[in-house]
């Protein structure tokens, strides 16, 4: 039985601690991969346009 809740005890603490040093190291991939070429402003800007409203509209 101390085998089976040292093992479950070992294992939170290698999820946690793991959880906690990715976190910590982790970036985004848009400022992993920007390079000195690529203009990339905020994500989620300008994607469609300034009067986009959310609704598709019929071509004239």
């Amino acid at each position: 039985m101390k085998v089976i809740i040292a093992s479950a005890v070992a294992a939170l603490v290698l999820g946690i601690g793991s959880a906690l040093i990715l976190n910590a190291v982790q970036e985004p991939a848009y400022e992993a991969f920007a390079t000195t070429g690529a203009r990339v402003g905020q994500p989620g800007e300008n994607l469609v346009g300034q009067n986009w409203s959310g609704n598709p509209a019929p071509r004239h």
